[in-house]
């Protein structure tokens, strides 16, 4: 753990879970219940999870690369490498697959609120499954801090 790209690798962590549990679950939900345009509020939320995305994708090829250079291909025989792939692999479904989706949905409900319009059940799946995929990237999150150490 002496070694500074280790360091560097749980400051990574920490940024990474932290945005992941800081705007999921306190930013949006904040920006949802103090603002009374519901559009406005889903369009903030939704430009801080696509900044979230970024950050894990930063983040996890970094920590990735980080291993595989530390522990050479035993990397690939540790729980915390494995953690990683499936946050990374979880963020790239939800930015690339779901929210083009949940972002088309929008567009086709224009000007009306997707929520009101013939969109809002097939919005409000493709919003839960994005949902939980979030909540499974955030609780994955919690085990990559425990296992850091």
């Amino acid at each position: 753990m002496n070694h500074w790209s280790d360091r560097f690798a749980l400051i990574v962590i920490t940024l990474w879970v932290g945005a992941l549990w800081a705007i999921g679950y306190l930013a949006a939900p904040t920006l949802f219940h103090a603002l009374s345009d519901r559009q406005l509020s889903g369009t903030l939320a939704g430009k801080m999870f696509t900044l979230v995305a970024y950050v894990g994708m930063g983040s996890a090829f970094y920590l990735l690369i980080q291993r595989l250079v530390r522990h050479g291909t035993g990397s690939l025989k540790q729980g915390y490498f494995w953690l990683v792939v499936a946050m990374l692999l979880l963020t790239l479904a939800g930015h690339f697959g779901i929210q083009p989706i949940i972002a088309e949905l929008k567009a086709l409900a224009m000007p009306a609120d997707v929520m009101h319009s013939v969109f809002a059940d097939r919005f409000k799946t493709w919003h839960g499954v994005v949902s939980i995929a979030y909540l499974i990237e955030s609780l994955l999150g919690v085990m990559l801090v425990l296992k850091a150490r």
